[in-house]
């Protein structure tokens, strides 16, 4: 899609984001909660604990976005960024808006000094893994990831 322009948000652009973040959300099997969704991503970004890029049609509608957060790696003993989320409104896939948003991130990422982004996705979302693997992404095969669950976020 070439009239669409990748920007950065900012905590006014929570509500509009926060739509497609808890559609995202349930795509990953997730309760609805648009209102929590929104106040998420407003106090991310109002803190500056993540980067979202949006991509938005010349007639202003949000088609997707994604979200970076900034960490570090010690063993590289450099910063990184962690693409968590990457979502496009089903009315605008397969026109290339995923890989905008990517090249978008991997551009962020770099500006913020990072050497490396990191990103994880569902074995099932095959789609998701050809984008990613078409796109210069190299999945992991050194490393095992593990998580553990401490307590459940209260809604």
């Amino acid at each position: 899609m070439s009239d669409l322009r990748i920007g950065l948000a900012t905590p006014s652009d929570a509500e509009r984001v926060g739509r497609l973040f808890d559609l995202y959300r349930q795509f990953y099997e997730q309760a609805a909660d648009l209102p929590g969704a929104i106040a998420y991503l407003h106090a991310r970004l109002q803190n500056g604990e993540s980067v979202v890029l949006m991509a938005e049609t010349a007639e202003g509608e949000l088609a997707g976005f994604c979200q970076l957060y900034p960490t570090f790696c010690s063993v590289d003993m450099a910063p990184i960024c962690v693409l968590y989320d990457l979502f496009v409104a089903a009315d605008f896939r397969r026109q290339g808006i995923a890989e905008q948003l990517l090249t978008g991130a991997g551009q962020q990422a770099k500006a913020r000094g990072a050497v490396r982004m990191e990103l994880a996705t569902a074995l099932t979302n095959t789609s998701a893994q050809r984008l990613y693997e078409s796109t210069g992404w190299v999945r992991d095969d050194a490393f095992f990831h593990y998580a553990k669950t401490l307590s459940v976020p209260v809604s």
